[in-house]
């Protein structure tokens, strides 16, 4: 473990509630919610269907606006009653890295042109995109699959180039959903390794909304929601 108390939070989220709808049809799926995240830590979000997990985690990725609350995210307050940045795209793409269950890599795409096409999203020159594409599949050790087209990787090789593509634009906050649902108990380990030594080398945060019992003795904390309240938490 590497847990940094003493360091800024990553992610800060104070007091955030979120509901859909009003009067009888209203649903609070988030309900006075506050946790925080450091770097290097790697924090599981555990919690049965409908807790409001993936909510919680649209929320602090700027995909869903808070119903109230505050959220900062690498020592900027991006939400406060309402957006503080007008370009939440931009910011998506300056801050946060996403990764999902499933690889959702462009299948006529090589591994190389999966991680580079988020550079080039971000202006960076075709070039230096692939310089940094293969630097980072050699990081996750599937350099040897640079020209490997997504039907012919293996699961783990798949999320492997995933998160990749995820660390592409050197964002300090990764998250995670339902990361290792599709691998075995093996793969599954391998990619919540390779999560740790980047939380751990390049003080990033990671927080991972899972159902996998077979990976939740590798994180750092573990927070529970059941229907939008956080429960005490796990360390």
């Amino acid at each position: 473990m590497n847990i940094s108390h003493q360091s800024e939070p990553l992610v800060s989220v104070r007091g955030v509630s979120k509901h859909f709808g009003e009067g009888e049809t209203r649903v609070d799926a988030l309900r006075d919610v506050s946790l925080e995240v450091h770097p290097g830590q790697v924090v599981g979000l555990l919690g049965p269907s409908g807790s409001g997990k993936t909510t919680l985690l649209n929320v602090i990725g700027c995909i869903q606006e808070p119903s109230r609350g505050m959220l900062s995210l690498d020592g900027d307050v991006v939400y406060d009653g309402h957006w503080q940045r007008s370009d939440l795209r931009k910011l998506r793409l300056e801050k946060i890295g996403f990764i999902f269950q499933f690889h959702n890599l462009i299948p006529f795409l090589d591994s190389t042109d999966n991680v580079a096409i988020v550079l080039n999203l971000a202006g960076s020159g075709a070039a230096d995109s692939k310089a940094r594409a293969v630097e980072l599949l050699e990081y996750l050790e599937v350099g040897d699959r640079k020209g490997a087209f997504p039907a012919k990787l293996s699961g783990g090789e798949a999320q492997r180039v995933a998160i990749a593509r995820a660390l592409a634009n050197r964002p300090r906050i990764i998250l995670a959903d339902e990361p290792t649902a599709a691998l075995d108990s093996q793969r599954a380990g391998i990619v919540m390794d390779l999560l740790r030594r980047v939380a751990v080398e390049q003080q990033a945060a990671i927080l991972a909304v899972t159902h996998d019992e077979k990976i939740v003795d590798r994180f750092d904390r573990i927070f529970h929601l059941r229907d939008g309240r956080l429960e005490p938490e796990e360390t």
